[in-house]
């Protein structure tokens, strides 16, 4: 098979025998596990483009087996800023793990953008909840599951009068005089499904609108 030149941001490593790491990467293809010979080593070369939090184009020989044998890394953006912040980089190390266990079983080239913009947007000091926010939403719809912002739990459309709170078990919202979730928050919510994280940065006094929409992305965490 040809060799496969893409970009790739580490997931998971492990070491392996005495100087080797096997790697786990999420490229635009998927992901990718890789065997990494001799990294560990003070003068490999390949060393600085397979830190964690980093942005690398890589070079894959793909063999026969399922471990591909990783021959180039070169580092493209190393997402640093955030490794001087602990709740950022708790954040980060969340969706590298996030992203470990949803691309198991399947793939789409969405994942890579996702993990790359919320890095980037931590790492250029977005606000912590925007991008845990925007995130999970668009992580969940990715991986397929249903964010019902259109209708509440009877099935009745939701009325820009009505606010509502949401019902973490059945996933889905419910009217209630006292609810945090109004108008404006559910489409916050529609507007981050739609755009990129960048564009949400934009918009004007989130401070509000965030913590009431936490508990709704934390469902899908």
């Amino acid at each position: 098979m040809p060799d496969l030149r893409t970009q790739a941001i580490v997931l998971r490593r492990t070491n392996y025998r005495e100087s080797d790491r096997i790697l786990d990467l999420l490229t635009p293809e998927g992901k990718q596990a890789v065997i990494a010979r001799g990294v560990r080593k003070a003068k490999s070369r390949l060393a600085g483009g397979i830190e964690l939090f980093t942005l690398a184009e890589v070079v894959i020989h793909q063999g026969r087996g399922d471990l591909g044998a990783l021959t180039s890394a070169k580092m493209l953006q190393f997402y640093g800023q955030l490794l001087g912040d602990l709740s950022r980089l708790e954040l980060a190390s969340g969706f590298l793990r996030q992203l470990a266990r949803a691309t198991e079983q399947t793939t789409s080239p969405e994942y890579f953008s996702l993990l790359t913009q919320a890095l980037a947007g931590l790492n250029h000091a977005y606000s912590t909840d925007l991008v845990q926010i925007w995130f999970q939403l668009n992580l969940a719809r990715i991986s397929g599951e249903e964010i019902n912002l259109i209708c509440d739990a009877s099935g009745a459309p939701l009325a820009p009068e009505q606010p509502y709170r949401w019902d973490a078990t059945a996933a889905v919202l419910r009217p209630d005089p006292a609810g945090p979730l109004t108008a404006r928050e559910i489409k916050l919510a529609r507007f981050l499904l739609a755009r990129p994280l960048a564009h949400a940065t934009k918009i004007t006094q989130l401070d509000h609108s965030l913590p009431a929409l936490l508990p709704l992305a934390r469902t899908f965490h």
